[in-house]
């Protein structure tokens, strides 16, 4: 259900940000060219040196100071978490993305292509958006360990693990429909410490997606804070609170991802026909985060990417399926790879791949039930990242 919600006090709360831990240095291992943070971020993340960011506090605080529609990122972050470095790092994401936007806008989809460890093809503004996002991460301070799509290996960041975060990212989901100018985006997951596999999705603590097409959106969610959020980028550069989805209802919309399963996957055959038959509305563009977006933005529907013995999972849960399902089950929907939310999987490496379904309650029990007999959400099992 989307929502406003009352702000009882609006005034010069916004402090900035504060830090225990001097400065780290970047660890040799960080193999990519280091750029001045003025070219990447802009003032914004220009005052870096942490002896500057201190804490101001409310004068009366007896007032009750909370999260409203129009809060900028900054005042809604100081609001929603006490942790300062998680504001840091989310505040230093958010730089990074309002780049990759401009970059991807102004981007000549001509440029080199090259070949990750994983073999997927890379396009240029591929691997601008993975470095972008590696600085952006250097910058916050508060981030141990950072891997990406395009550079798997654990990245040594410098920050502290006790209370610093460990990152994984997507940094350009559907970079292979830029050149179409359909709507693309970044993909990341928060983990505490310095840890990325033996954990859950539902270990996490942030997740977020920035969602690049006629309008550039942030949309993250905090383990603590209820609801999935939504924030929109202004002609001036900052984000500003538009949306707040905590329901996602029933609604005949469905996405369905990796179609050629259907050719020896009679089950996902059937769940495909029962859409059609039932006149379901397709909205579907073959990127991820479009697809998965529209579901918190319309609050209903169906996203669905099955494998199959010819057709395999390519979807890696670290990088996309756990911070995407954490921001559905945040948004009040659900998320399964046939028999458990996503978010229960154990990240066992790096590259673990997986199916995935994700909508509302109702979809998610229809999707069990059609792929595997029964469904988990019928015996009373509480599910959602707010459970």
């Amino acid at each position: 259900m989307e929502t406003g919600i009352a702000c009882y006090n609006r005034g010069p709360f916004l402090p900035s940000v504060s830090s225990k831990h001097s400065p780290p240095s970047i660890s040799p291992s960080f193999g990519f060219k280091s750029l001045k943070s003025s070219s990447l971020f802009g003032d914004s993340l220009r005052v870096a040196s942490k002896s500057t960011l201190k804490v101001s506090k409310a004068k009366d605080t007896s007032l009750v100071t909370r999260c409203e529609i129009g809060d900028s990122l900054e005042e809604f972050l100081t609001k929603a978490t006490p942790d300062k470095g998680l504001i840091r790092l989310l505040v230093s994401m958010g730089e990074a993305l309002r780049t990759i936007s401009f970059k991807v806008k102004t981007a000549s989809c001509g440029g080199t292509q090259c070949v990750n460890t994983f073999g997927d093809e890379q396009l240029a503004v591929d691997l601008l958006a993975n470095q972008l996002l590696f600085e952006a991460l250097n910058y916050s301070h508060f981030c141990k360990y950072a891997c990406s799509e395009e550079n798997p290996e654990l990245q040594d960041m410098g920050g502290p693990v006790e209370g610093g975060f460990s990152v994984a990212f997507d940094p350009l989901d559907g970079s292979s429909i830029v050149d179409t100018n359909f709507t693309v985006g970044t993909i990341f997951g928060v983990w505490p410490g310095d840890k990325l596999t033996g954990v859950t999705g539902r270990d996490q603590v942030a997740a977020a997606m920035g969602v690049m097409g006629p309008r550039t959106t942030y949309v993250l969610a905090l383990k603590d804070f209820a609801g999935t959020h939504e924030f929109l980028l202004l002609d001036e550069g900052k984000w500003q609170h538009v949306k707040e989805t905590t329901e996602i209802g029933e609604g005949k919309m469905f996405s369905p991802g990796n179609l050629r399963a259907t050719s020896d996957n009679p089950d996902y055959a059937k769940l495909i026909d029962y859409y059609v038959n039932e006149k379901y509305t397709l909205r579907y563009t073959g990127g991820m985060v479009p697809d998965v977006n529209q579901i918190i933005v319309k609050e209903k529907g169906i996203f669905t990417n099955v494998a199959s013995p010819s057709a395999k999972a390519k979807l890696r849960l670290l990088f996309e399926v756990a911070p995407l399902g954490f921001l559905i089950e945040k948004a009040g929907g659900y998320s399964s790879d046939g028999h458990q939310s996503v978010l229960d999987k154990v990240i066992t490496n790096i590259d673990e791949r997986t199916q995935v379904a994700y909508g509302s309650k109702n979809e998610i029990i229809r999707f069990e039930e059609t792929l595997y007999g029964k469904s988990r959400l019928k015996g009373g099992v509480a599910v959602g990242a707010a459970a």
